[in-house]
Order: structure tokens, then sequence, then C-alpha cells
């Protein structure tokens, strides 16, 4: 069931159906959740029932504002708190030391949790309609089936858990892409998961090098597990391939013809400008020159040229600046 996200009655709706223990949809800016009571485990396990995600890979716990954190951390570091300031609510997952006893499902059992404070007005209405009924915060991974492409609208949760699933809707994304995941369980600031929020702005934020996993050697061996961090991650059925606009032009000829028989689309290309060859079975997509459109429209994007049955996704190769890092993550993680 879809309900209008901007209706206080549907939040109520929905607050108390996370009380009680079931699953919600909920949009934020960054993608839609899949979403219950980060302190019920019994309802989190639902969670990794549904996605068929293993239960050892953690959730983020969604949080209405930064009060909420003493609940779930055991510590915030200053430098932590500098960039919750910075920026929450918004698309920043900070990993900090879980208080013991709290959110044990939600976290997999590792001694951290990972924290976000979403800026979408429908998360901040049921976050705070929950706060209400003595909910702390809600975990919730991206609303599809797990390693699949997140959900940027609320049919596409519902056409990844179907209709008896009670969903609010918000309308589309404006992020498009999952949070940025800063570590802050180890006294300075480690980037697990590039996001729309930049290691630069996060330095700029509290005064500290933003340090690479390939870093973490000098530190510690291992970093906590994070959401959205496998190699293989967001793809579609088609096959992904990351390429340049020369071998696009080059290649789509030849596996046109090797598809000679097939008479509906076979190619899906997103790209800044169309193929040089005209070819029905050929499907192009418009990849926009600015990163954080491009964000917003890349699961959408990917989902609609899975929908049409080609086999194959080509897509233009990002630019290796900063502002891209968050697309060209999760697109080498769908054509992993």
């Amino acid at each position: 069931m879809i309900l209008p996200g901007n209706n206080a009655p549907s939040i109520a709706k929905a607050a108390d159906s996370i009380r009680a223990g079931r699953l919600l949809g909920l949009p934020t800016e960054t993608v839609y959740g899949l979403a219950a009571d980060a302190d019920n485990d019994a309802a989190v396990a639902q969670i990794f029932v549904a996605k068929g995600r293993p239960a050892d890979h953690p959730l983020i716990v969604h949080v209405a504002d930064a009060a909420a954190t003493a609940h779930y951390a055991a510590d915030t570091p200053d430098f932590a708190q500098k960039l919750m300031a910075a920026f929450w609510p918004g698309p920043l997952t900070l990993i900090l030391p879980r208080q013991p006893g709290v959110a044990q499902a939600a976290a997999g059992g590792n001694p951290t949790v990972g924290l976000r404070c979403p800026s979408h007005p429908v998360a901040q209405a049921l976050l705070q309609a929950c706060a209400t009924q003595g909910v702390w915060g809600v975990a919730a991974p991206s609303a599809n089936k797990f390693g699949r492409v997140s959900p940027t609208t609320a049919a596409h949760v519902a056409g990844e858990f179907g209709e008896e699933l009670l969903i609010l809707d918000g309308g589309a994304c404006s992020v498009g892409i999952e949070s940025t995941i800063i570590d802050c369980s180890r006294g300075q600031p480690v980037l697990l998961r590039p996001g729309a929020i930049t290691p630069e702005q996060v330095q700029a934020a509290c005064g500290l090098k933003v340090l690479q996993k390939e870093e973490l050697s000098t530190l510690e061996k291992q970093a906590p597990k994070a959401s959205g961090t496998l190699d293989s991650h967001y793809a579609p059925r088609a096959r992904v391939r990351l390429m340049d606009a020369a071998a696009m032009d080059q290649g789509a000829p030849l596996m046109l013809a090797e598809a000679s028989s097939a008479a509906g689309p076979v190619l899906g290309i997103w790209s800044h400008k169309p193929l040089a060859l005209s070819d029905t079975r050929c499907l192009w997509q418009a990849m926009p020159v600015d990163a954080a459109q491009a964000a917003q429209q890349l699961f959408a994007t990917l989902r609609a040229l899975d929908a049409q049955g080609v086999s194959q996704i080509w897509v233009q190769t990002p630019p290796a600046t900063p502002e891209w890092d968050g697309v060209r993550d999760r697109l080498q993680r769908a054509a992993y």
C-alpha cells in the first residue's frame, strides 16, 4: 500500500506500523529504505529475510537528530560532532562505537553502529513521530533485494516487495545514491563509501585528513563492516560495462551483429552523446554532464533500461574527479 508521505494520517499510520514491529518503505533524500525499529531485533530480522541480506552485514540506523546518537553510540569524538553539525540532516553516515545492548541485529552483531540523520521531510516526520512512541531510530537499508539496484521512487519499492508492504511516497529521491560513510571509530575519519559529500568537504568541516581504506594498515588491519561496501552491489539483471565513448561506437555494431536474430532491445546505453550507430535494438539514455544530476538519475536509468529486457548496459566511464566518486563507485560495483 502506497500512502502519500506529506499527509499527517499517513505518517501516524506508518509510525504505528514501525512501533508494532512491521516493515515500512521510507523515502530519504538518498534512496528509499526498508525500515524497522532499530531496537527491535525481531523486526530488524525481517529486513534481512525480505532482502535476502546476510545477517552480519550491518544496516544504517536513521535518527531524527544528533541528540539520538547518545542512545546508540558509546563514544562520539569531537570531529564526529563537527561532522554532524556541518552535514546533518543530510547524506552522511557516521560509524561510531556502539552502546552495548542496543541495535544488536541492526549492527549485524558488530561493535560499531552506522548512524545517519536524513533530510527528507517525510523521513524527518516519520522519525519524529516514532520518537514520540519511544522509538529512537529506524534501521533502513535500501528497499531492494540484496545486491540489486537501489530504489529511488515508491513504485520501485512496490515492484521489489509488492503492494502488501506499507510505503510512504515522498517523490523521487533528490540525491539518488546512498550516503557517504565515514568511520569515526578509530580517532581519525576514514572513508568507507563515497557519496554526495566528498572527503574534501569532510576534511574542511572537521579539520582532519580523511583516510582512504587503503591507508588503514597504519592504524588497524581491518575496517568496521559497513553497508553497501561489497565488491558486487547495485546490479541490474543485465550485465553492466563501463567504457569510453569511442569503445561504445566501435563495439556496438559488433554486439548487435552477434544478436542479429533478436527482435527486441539488446543493448542499453547511458552516455553523454548518442552513438554514431542508429538501431532500434539499441536504447540510449542521456547521461548528465553534472555529477549531482547523474547521481540522481543513476539507479532509475539502470532500472528503466533493465526493464526493457536488454542483455547489456554500457555506461560511459565517469570522470576521475572527486564529485563523480559516488557515481563511479556505484557503477564499478554494479559492473563487478
